[in-house]
């Protein structure tokens, strides 16, 4: 699955993308990012306030407690504003 990072989130973590196979037991986009926060120093800074964090799943909004069984990319990145 494709981890999209955009934002200051993809400057703290240093790269836009990732290929990653989460282990079976990370369902949830919250456990997504908790797994992957233990990746490096880098990820760890990037999630260490998740509430600051959005989600979508193959390109729709989610909340970070929803499901991505099946998804082919996930991004993060922080809250957005329109105008």
């Amino acid at each position: 699955m494709r981890l999209l990072y955009f934002a200051w989130v993809r400057e703290r973590v240093g790269v836009g993308e990732e290929e990653v196979t989460p282990p079976a037991s990370v369902t949830t986009v919250a456990e997504l990012v908790a797994w992957r926060a233990a990746a490096s120093e880098r990820h760890a800074a990037a999630f260490a306030e998740p509430a600051r964090l959005r989600a979508a799943v193959d390109q729709a909004f989610v909340p970070l407690d929803a499901t991505f069984a099946g998804a082919r990319e996930v991004a993060i990145f922080p809250p957005v504003t329109g105008g």
